[in-house]
């Protein structure tokens, strides 16, 4: 087991239980208890969860969006592969508005090895393209991050969104059903993402399955907003069958 797959068992079992014993962990992953020492350490100094003597324990409340440290270890393959599809649907020369969230920052990925010109609304994904020369052009909004999270909102990136005209937005959510539409735990963040969807000729949603069907707290607009959803093979069947007869194409990687 590598350490990205072990790390990502080990925030699951916390966060699924509540805590975890150094013991019970060693059981789960097969690994020895001197290395799940060294692994607590290492999440709890990235934030996803706390260390506590003899093991860990969640930092999620309940009912409360998951930080952005605990979401980059849950459901890494699917979001490498929802990456890939949705990189498949730019063409070369596009302008490209990226969205914050874990699997926009998988797309950042592979975006950066492309030449098109992105405008990412995270400090993760500008950091991750420009801290190599690419092909890439980065584009970098104004704006104020969001604790924990890196996202930017307010007036400066509003003003930075309403100024630019995008290709195709690549657009994260927090929820996405036929009924409620897309949404997100977040006003600020939902702002951004309206101006964002606003200034785009195409979008796409980037989701894992376990988001469709959600609903979160704040608003951003009807499904029909979405001209393609790529999500993965846990995306409950109903909901893919429920946007779909709504107008919006579903991919699943």
């Amino acid at each position: 087991m590598s350490n990205a797959d072990r790390h990502g068992l080990i925030v699951k079992a916390v966060r699924d239980s509540g805590g975890a014993t150094v013991q019970e962990l060693a059981q789960l992953t097969g690994a020895s208890e001197m290395t799940i020492r060294r692994d607590l350490d290492t999440l709890a100094a990235q934030g996803a969860l706390e260390r506590v003597r003899g093991g860990a324990r969640t930092l999620l409340l309940r009912g409360e969006e998951p930080p952005f440290a605990l979401r980059a270890h849950e459901a890494t393959e699917a979001k490498q592969s929802i990456a890939a599809e949705i990189c498949a649907l730019i063409t070369d020369g596009e302008s490209v508005l990226l969205d914050s969230g874990t699997t926009c920052l998988e797309v950042a990925r592979l975006l950066r090895e492309r030449p098109v010109t992105v405008m990412p609304l995270s400090l993760q994904a500008i950091h991750l393209l420009g801290e190599t020369p690419g092909p890439a052009t980065l584009v970098v909004p104004g704006g104020q991050p969001r604790a924990a999270e890196g996202s930017l909102t307010g007036p400066l990136t509003l003003a930075s969104l309403a100024a630019l005209r995008f290709d195709t937005a690549i657009i994260g959510c927090c929820g996405l059903s036929a009924a409620d539409g897309l949404t997100a735990y977040d006003l600020d963040d939902a702002a951004v993402k309206k101006a964002g969807i606003a200034s785009s000729r195409r979008v796409i949603v980037a989701t894992d399955g376990s988001k469709l069907g959600h609903t979160a707290y704040a608003h951003v607009g009807p499904a029909s907003l979405a001209h393609t959803v790529v999500t993965d093979t846990t995306a409950p069947a109903d909901e893919v069958t429920a946007l779909g007869n709504a107008g919006t194409t579903v991919k699943t990687a």
